[in-house]
């Protein structure tokens, strides 16, 4: 049989020569190890040397000093600082709607479209608003007529007034004449009847005694007959001038009433004279109150005219596009939000209990989540009240439900100038807001609280 056919060789056992060695090693490591342990306890149980064992206890020393060093080093810092994560960068979000109602005719900007002041946004149909307006210029144009073809009325009237009244005095004067006249004229009749009547006294006085005469044939027949003549003479004239007497007395009596007249009317014409020349004026001044309001018309049209353009009042990035072309809106729609992103801020809603010695004024530091920079600020505004109370359901604590929690306070943190990627800060980024609160900055914030509320 060949040489590789062969069986090993087995030993008294009946085992091969490796396995018996194996097992003798495997029955030796036992022993080795209990023997190794034993040397090992009794070298434990064997006292340190002096030296290793001060050794021991000064390292203990040393790293107990250095965790109580740290320790106290890691309280003093927090000391001067206070942080939170509930935090977010603000800013102020312009909300541009519309001031008129109308058909949206173009639409200039789409959404995260960077905008300037004054850039065209929206344009509104104009049409309508420009027949107003020409309907209403041509009411301020008529209404300027009429002002000016009643302008002249005032002192038109204040001529008309001053002749009448001095017309009206010039007739008094007449008219007290002609009464002196007439009473003159009266005065003088009666004076011819008082004579008129004594000359007829004398006439009847002397036909009475030719009469006699005559009775006794002393004189002759003629002679008497010219004495009754001239006693009916006078009698007549004696009636004549008592009826030129009533003449002149009724005449009298018509100038007075004439002057009376005249003078009623010089008193008319001249307490109505101001008050005819206070109706002119105030016509005029209806008048012009008429070309006011029609030039207010006119320029609330122009206005509203304007209003269908409507551009950027800031500087920002547009968002919450809500306008469309051929789209109808009415008065107050919102189309367009523009965000400012040159004027951004931290608030940091700091518990109460942080706020202890936080001021205006202090530095601070904004960690931003997603741009992992930080950003250097200073604290701008102290709260004025806690979030709760501003919120749209404040809870109210009278109803027996109240738990005492810690409040948060938002505080205003400015940006520092130029500092780099502040550009791309936008409102609602997560950020952890630090507030140094070192000694110079508390003094500092302190001075400027106090100069604030002065």
């Amino acid at each position: 049989m060949p040489v590789n056919d062969q069986e090993p060789a087995t030993n008294q056992n009946g085992q091969q020569p490796d396995q018996a060695g194996t097992q003798k090693d495997q029955q030796s490591q036992p022993q080795n190890g209990k023997q190794d342990k034993d040397k090992k306890d009794d070298a434990e149980k064997k006292p340190l040397d002096p030296a290793t064992k001060r050794k021991r206890i000064l390292l203990g020393i040393l790293v107990g000093v250095v965790v109580l060093v740290a320790g106290i080093a890691w309280w003093l810092h927090s000391r001067t600082y206070e942080d939170t994560d509930d935090a977010q960068i603000d800013g102020h979000l312009n909300p541009i709607a519309s001031r008129v109602a109308g058909t949206v005719k173009e639409v200039y900007v789409e959404n995260d479209q960077p905008v300037k002041a004054g850039m065209a946004l929206v344009d509104l149909d104009p049409r309508d608003y420009e027949v107003q307006v020409e309907q209403l210029r041509a009411q301020y144009q008529q209404a300027l007529a009429l002002l000016g073809a009643q302008s002249p009325n005032v002192p038109i009237t204040q001529t008309s007034t001053h002749i009448a009244v001095d017309t009206d005095s010039a007739t008094v004067l007449n008219a007290e004449a002609a009464v002196a006249s007439a009473q003159y004229d009266y005065d003088s009749n009666v004076a011819k009847l008082r004579q008129a009547e004594a000359n007829n006294r004398k006439s009847q006085s002397d036909l009475v005694r030719y009469k006699e005469l005559v009775d006794k044939h002393e004189i002759a027949l003629s002679d008497y007959d010219q004495y009754l003549a001239s006693a009916g003479s006078q009698q007549a004239a004696v009636e004549a001038s008592r009826a030129a007497a009533a003449s002149s007395l009724k005449v009298v009596d018509e100038r007075r009433a004439q002057l009376l007249q005249q003078q009623n009317k010089l008193q008319e014409d001249t307490q109505n004279a101001p008050r005819q020349v206070a109706i002119r004026q105030a016509n005029d001044k209806s008048s012009a109150a008429s070309v006011a309001a029609a030039k207010a018309q006119l320029d609330a049209a122009l206005l509203n005219l304007s209003y269908c353009h409507i551009f950027a009042p800031v500087n920002g990035i547009a968002t919450q596009r809500a306008a469309e072309v051929g789209g109808r809106i009415s008065v107050g729609q919102q189309l367009v939000v523009i965000v400012q992103t040159e004027n951004i801020w931290a608030t940091a809603d700091f518990k109460e209990t942080q706020l202890r010695k936080m001021h205006v004024g202090q530095r601070a530091s904004i960690e931003v989540d997603s741009l992992s920079e930080s950003f250097e600020g200073e604290v701008q505004y102290m709260p004025a009240a806690t979030g709760d109370r501003t919120s749209l359901f404040p809870p109210e604590d009278a109803t027996g439900n109240y738990v005492k929690v810690v409040q948060r306070l938002p505080v205003r943190i400015s940006f520092n100038p130029n500092q780099r990627d502040l550009n791309r800060l936008r409102p609602g980024m997560s950020v952890e807001a630090t507030v140094h609160l070192d000694a110079k900055g508390s003094k500092n914030g302190k001075s400027e609280s106090s100069s604030a509320e002065r």
